[in-house]
């Protein structure tokens, strides 16, 4: 008995190298806190220092550069494909006439050519505008978010894509959350929450005009759920045909991050409709009204950071999938060599993994 247990224990522990040396090399991570500590750990404070400098300048970026980032997550994921241009046989997402109105691509643009002048190919364009949204949000007095790292760069962005990933036109409350809830796998609260980035940033005329001239498409009608007196102020800023216009989202504090947004909403002075939509649904007009009358921003904040991260890790890109984007508005030449090296790499590692099995093999069964 005990001469053939001690002969099956060579064969028992070769059986357990070839099932490990069956498993290919890790193929798959997920975003983390801090993936850049060994690879560039200056990669934050990078990020840190050009947005505090950014917004010092022009403090009305932040709100543009937090709603990028929300487009870029909602249409394939946080891999950074709003930043691609468009070229001659493809017109690109931020071409999309639902995005005419996004802005801040030039901050992404200026702190990616810093990160690559102090890390070049480390840090991804996803990345950066994850890192700069989130920067915004604590520049402009909101909470820190410890926010998982390590996105890499799709190479798909598709005008078409949009649309399908947006809130058709007259959508109800009951289909926005409809959306979050089955594309997004995110729910009424997150909703709520996310909206309440509308407490720094901007809109357009065009984006308001509807409910002050033609709501429903009646000539000189006003959306009577929208304050009389917000109404009259609006028209005074927005006049009949006016696009171009910028109107803040939260008119007493529009570069700060706190709940002035929600006491707006739940006084029926929302800019947007989508704003006012949230009145309609129990669960987050019980949200709005939370946070309307509470006497500090902490559980907003807490809230806020949640939805955020949760956000922030939709249909990222990890590992071999993606790439590190040189310049963010375009994909990276193409590379031949790299499927060979890829190739070599792992008949490399199989290689080893052979090596290691046979001289294992052989001190067991001596």
């Amino acid at each position: 008995m005990a001469a053939a247990a001690r002969a099956a224990a060579p064969l028992a522990a070769l059986l357990l190298l070839l099932t490990i040396a069956a498993v290919p090399p890790p193929a798959e991570a997920h975003v983390q806190i801090g993936a850049y500590n060994k690879t560039c750990p200056q990669a934050e404070d990078i990020v840190l220092k050009e947005m505090t400098a950014i917004l010092a300048k022009s403090p009305n970026l932040a709100g543009p550069v937090l709603r990028l980032f929300s487009v870029d997550c909602f249409v394939g994921g946080c891999e950074g494909s709003i930043l691609l241009d468009s070229t001659a046989s493809n017109t690109a997402e931020k071409d999309s006439p639902l995005n005419q109105g996004v802005g801040g691509y030039q901050v992404v643009d200026a702190i990616k050519a810093k990160l690559e002048a102090a890390c070049p190919g480390v840090v991804s364009c996803a990345d950066t505008l994850a890192l700069a949204a989130r920067d915004s949000v604590r520049l402009t007095k909101g909470p820190f978010i410890p926010l998982p790292t390590g996105r890499r760069d799709g190479n798909r962005s598709v005008a078409a894509d949009v649309a399908p990933n947006s809130p058709p036109p007259g959508a109800t409350i009951a289909d926005i959350i409809a959306l979050f809830a089955n594309k997004f796998n995110l729910t009424a609260k997150d909703l709520a929450v996310l909206s309440g980035a509308h407490t720094i940033g901007r809109a357009r005329c065009s984006t308001v005009s509807p409910r002050l001239y033609n709501l429903g498409g009646r000539n000189g009608a006003s959306d009577p759920t929208l304050d009389g007196n917000y109404t009259a102020t609006l028209r005074g800023q927005c006049k009949p045909g006016d696009n171009a216009t910028l109107v803040d989202l939260d008119p007493p504090t529009p570069t700060t991050f706190d709940t002035d947004y929600y006491t707006l909403v739940a006084g029926n002075r929302g800019l947007l409709s989508t704003d006012a939509a949230l009145l309609l649904d129990p669960a987050t007009s019980a949200y709005v009204a939370a946070q309307a009358n509470a006497t500090s921003p902490d559980q907003f904040f807490a809230d806020f950071a949640a939805s955020f991260v949760a956000m922030s890790r939709l249909g990222v890109l990890t590992h071999h999938k993606g790439e590190i984007r040189q310049v963010c508005s375009k994909v990276n030449p193409p590379a031949p060599t790299s499927t060979n090296a890829g190739a070599a790499a792992g008949r490399s590692y199989h290689t080893a993994g052979l090596a290691l099995i046979t001289t294992l093999a052989v001190a067991l069964l001596m």
